[in-house]
């Protein structure tokens, strides 16, 4: 059998296992630990780590196919599994390219680490105060919608220093889950996507060493690492939720067909393959311009990314809506599956961009200006 199809399979078969637990964890705002837990067992964290340093070397493109196909079964596991992947993407990526990254990579392999990212809510600015000490940093900060959080193992994150030299500079470094001052809030309660263990975190002061500083960037400015993983992480995130949508669509289907005369019930249905199918183009064209690490960034991919990210969120959330409305009401049930679904599908608009700042992006660099404007921070703390 063929090696990804192999990888693809093995996805299914565990998903159609979470698929069992996916109401339980959402009724309770209950982390699918259990699941993560399995996935780390079959060495899938390492999926997209090269094989030369341990991993499975699966390509990109298809794991944007193996993330939909895993959130037609369970969202939450799907998009708590891509926020470790898209972390891996990044460090995989850079490794090709020649950056001192393979530590981090083969230590992923080894001990099974889960990656937690915390940059949707930091974004250009960051948030948190940073104070200098003998050997690195003393950091404080609450990070927020840190997916996976309850399994973390490694938080990687950012808070914003006033360098007396540099100015306002943002630090990005990595930040062990075991370190003095981190703390899991449990604060995950929320509309959708309940099983992801998002959490807020709570940095008390906690120890940074200056070896730890994995990049340094001027506050609030577009920096060129942002190209990279904006096209890397993007067409994963937005995977998980053309999945939900599809499996929404089939359910939706499946109560039309028991009312198929009712009036509007065909053109509902056309609507709704209109969008899923907008949201699926969208997708697979943003894991095409990926082309499996083959990219060179600039700024214009990045934007053309984001604007098939935004196209691929919001279609997905309005053809499961139009699932819903096609139902006649039945989809309302928490029974039938899919008011949980539409729930999970309002998440998309939080990830980075947002629309209304995806748009304001691509439309500064339509008029040839800055893709964000710089703001100005106070010389002092």
């Amino acid at each position: 059998m063929d090696k990804h199809q192999a990888f693809l399979d093995t996805l299914d078969t565990l998903g159609r296992t979470f698929a069992a637990k996916a109401v339980e964890h959402d009724a309770g705002d209950a982390f699918i630990g259990g699941n993560l837990a399995d996935l780390k067992e079959a060495g899938l964290l390492a999926s997209l780590i090269p094989t030369e340093l341990g991993g499975m070397g699966i390509p990109h493109s298809v794991l944007c196919r193996g993330l939909r196909q895993l959130a037609r079964h369970c969202g939450s596991t799907a998009l708590t599994f891509s926020m470790h992947l898209h972390l891996t993407a990044f460090l995989t990526y850079n490794h090709l390219q020649g950056k001192p990254t393979r530590p981090l990579l083969e230590r992923i392999v080894r001990d099974k680490v889960v990656l937690v990212s915390t940059g949707a809510n930091d974004w250009l600015v960051s948030n948190g105060q940073v104070a200098k000490a003998e050997g690195g940093y003393r950091v404080t900060a609450r990070k927020s919608f840190a997916s996976g959080s309850p399994a973390g193992d490694i938080l990687m994150t950012s808070a914003p220093y006033l360098d007396p030299v540099e100015g306002w500079q943002v630090l990005h470094f990595p930040v062990p889950f075991t370190a003095e001052g981190v703390r899991v809030l449990e604060d995950w309660k929320t509309l959708g996507m309940r099983g992801t263990g998002s959490n807020s975190i709570s940095l008390d002061g906690v120890f940074v060493p200056e070896a730890s500083i994995s990049m340094r960037r001027p506050r609030g400015t577009y920096h060129p690492a942002f190209m990279i993983i904006t096209t890397l992480a993007c067409p994963l995130i937005a995977s998980v939720y053309v999945g939900v949508a599809e499996a929404a669509a089939e359910l939706g289907r499946e109560q039309a067909r028991r009312r198929p005369f009712e009036t509007g019930t065909p053109i509902l249905l056309g609507e709704m393959e209109n969008l899923l199918t907008t949201a699926q183009l969208a997708a697979d064209s943003m894991a095409v311009l990926a082309n499996d690490y083959g990219f060179v960034p600039n700024i214009d991919l990045a934007s053309r990314i984001l604007v098939r990210k935004t196209l691929a969120v919001n279609s997905a959330l309005a053809a499961a809506e139009k699932a819903m409305e096609a139902s006649g009401g039945g989809g309302f049930y928490r029974r039938s599956g899919l008011e949980r679904m539409v729930r999970d599908l309002h998440a998309g608009q939080f990830h980075p961009l947002s629309e209304k700042r995806q748009q304001n992006l691509t439309g500064r660099l339509a008029l040839g200006m800055d893709p964000v404007e710089v703001a100005e921070y106070p010389k002092e703390g």
